[in-house]
């Protein structure tokens, strides 16, 4: 097989300009492998490329989206050893995912956990990666301590909740719905709170005894930060992740000065070559064996074909899914 399908963005715009095309197989370098995608998924980033609005990065194709996958290594590339055709694999890429076959660097892989099925592995890398990485790696989260996730029925969201409890730390998650408050809880959360009018820093503060969480991962932003700084504890560690309720926020200052709080933000797809390598390293150690043991597991909200995609991204635009859409080639 010399070309492959993918899904390509053909212009600017909305879901319809999604489309089915024939393409050339992706170029095999020294130390990186090609990959049979079995099945990827739909993030956030997927839907602003689409608009115009993300532009990908420029070591992977500008008009394929997708960042992470499952599936079968088909090619090794020269100085490749550590692993062998035939291998299943799944891990994060910069794009180019929407794709029968993808070419990704022989460091920036996972083994799959044997018992797992291609859908399920594909939901995996972006949200437990973003959220291990975000609330561990960065954050410091450990067991004892009270984090605080926005949006928690979202891939990150479920993801953060398993982590944390995993770890042994506590868990307030907040939402827009009850619904998805209650499966939350199904994966572990432990304190739910429901938003109705962009304000949960009370509510929080009175989970918490009025003593607030030690750490937060905001993936809404907006005017969120400034209810994560009013909810935050002395020395609370907030890390910003995502953008959805906007890129601007009123904050107080003097509480961040008063209570000394860190905030920072965070990225994945922009990352250079051995940060990503670094992190899917530590995703593979720390990650993927409570994954195989059942303490970490996918949470897939709906599947689709490839040539679903354009359902796919108009669902996520909705707001109404819990957990991840996988996307099957």
């Amino acid at each position: 097989m010399s070309r492959m399908r993918a899904v390509v963005i053909t212009r600017a715009g909305g879901p319809e300009v999604l489309e089915m095309q024939d393409r050339p197989l992706p170029v095999v370098a020294r130390g990186e492998v090609r990959v049979r995608v079995r099945a990827t998924a739909v993030n956030r980033a997927d839907l602003l490329q689409r608009m115009g609005v993300y532009p990908a990065p420029a070591d992977v194709p500008p008009d394929i989206p997708g960042l992470e996958f499952a599936g079968e290594i088909s090619l090794l590339g020269e100085g490749v050893d550590n692993w062998k055709v035939g291998d299943r694999v799944f891990g994060l890429v910069g794009g180019g995912s929407y794709a029968e076959e993808l070419v990704v660097h022989g460091r920036a892989l996972a083994r799959m956990p044997d018992k797992l099925s291609f859908i399920d592995a594909a939901a995996i890398p972006e949200a437990f990666i973003t959220a291990y990485d975000a609330m561990v790696t960065q954050s410091g989260l450990g067991a004892g301590e009270l984090v605080l996730v926005s949006a928690v029925g979202s891939g990150v969201g479920t993801a953060a909740v398993q982590i944390a409890h995993a770890i042994g730390a506590r868990s307030i998650g907040t939402a827009r719905t009850a619904d998805k408050l209650e499966r939350a809880r199904k994966l572990g959360l432990h304190v739910p709170v429901l938003v109705s009018d962009g304000k949960f820093a009370n509510d929080v503060l009175a989970a918490s005894q009025g003593r607030g969480v030690d750490v937060i991962l905001e993936l809404v932003g907006g005017g969120y930060l400034a209810e994560d700084v009013a909810c935050a504890a002395h020395g609370a560690r907030i890390v910003v992740v995502g953008l959805l309720a906007g890129a601007r926020a009123d904050v107080d200052l003097r509480a961040v000065l008063n209570k000394r709080l860190l905030i920072r933000g965070s990225v994945m797809r922009s990352r250079p070559l051995e940060e990503k390598i670094a992190v899917m390293q530590t995703f593979a150690r720390q990650v993927v064996p409570l994954v195989q043991k059942g303490a970490l597991r996918a949470v897939v909200d709906r599947t689709y074909t490839f040539a679903e995609a354009a359902e796919a991204h108009a669902h996520m635009a909705s707001n109404e899914g819990f957990g991840k859409l996988v996307l099957v080639a």
